[in-house]
């Protein structure tokens, strides 16, 4: 594998691990993130030692200004090959849905629907051949949770995910005609700070018993399987949702 590879949230959790292990693959990767610059450049660091191209850019996903800014600057590594669509909030407000204020909602939906729609069309308008460009793909990190529904926790967030596996089957019968395919992976319980930062770091401990294999993946176990969705091992895969949650 080769080009540029774009991954958003990539400071930290899923997407440094997807950051590093793409630069093991061998894509130059950019490197998004919202606020903590020195995680960011933390994995500008090990990409770089790797031998790989990488730069940090800021940026909210839910800006549109800010997209088209993330994207235009991984212009200046090369032809843009893939896009891992990975930043998402759960609202750090853990409860039911009765308890959920409306306003920490909608910055819920505006980043992990109108964030992964954004950052899709400008991947499109840069990789397909209809505008130009020589295809790649787009791997879009959904969560178990769409399927799960998440109570009494997160039924917002759940719904996002719900969410962004639609766009991806819809986007991906549009656009694979013109060289892009589009998939998604669905991580279940995950080893990362979500959950401490959400104000619930016991939730690892509570929920891993009720998973088969007994346990948390790690990122880079997620990070595994989101690398193969966007290698030529995965050429047939269109539109299609990789779940890796265990057994739950």
């Amino acid at each position: 594998m080769s080009g540029v590879l774009v991954v958003t949230g990539g400071s930290r959790g899923i997407g440094a691990a997807v950051a590093v292990l793409g630069a093991s693959r061998g894509y130059d990767v950019v490197v998004n993130y919202a606020s903590d610059s020195p995680a960011a450049e933390s994995v500008v660091s090990r990409v770089e030692a790797l031998g790989r191209k990488s730069l940090a850019v800021r940026g909210d996903v839910a800006d549109e200004e800010d997209v088209i800014a993330l994207f235009d600057a991984a212009a200046g590594l090369g032809p843009l090959t893939a896009v891992v669509n990975n930043a998402a909030i759960t609202g750090n407000t853990p409860g039911r849905l009765d308890a959920q204020d409306v306003s920490v909602v909608r910055r819920v939906l505006d980043v992990n629907v109108t964030g992964v729609f954004l950052c899709c069309r400008e991947a499109v308008r840069r990789m397909s051949t209809r505008y130009g460009g020589s295809g790649g793909a787009v791997v879009n990190v959904s969560s178990t949770a769409a399927r799960t529904g998440s109570p009494g926790e997160w039924v917002h967030y759940a719904a996002t995910k719900a969410a962004v596996e639609t766009l991806t089957w819809g986007l991906a019968q549009e656009v694979a005609p013109e060289g892009v395919r589009v998939n998604a992976v669905a991580p279940g319980l995950v080893d990362t700070g979500l959950h401490a930062a959400a104000g619930m770091p016991g939730r690892i401990s509570r929920i891993a018993p009720s998973i088969p294999l007994a346990r948390a993946a790690e990122p880079e176990e997620i990070a595994e399987a989101v690398l193969w969705m966007l290698s030529p091992a995965a050429s047939y895969a269109v539109g299609a949702v990789l779940p890796v949650g265990g057994g739950r």
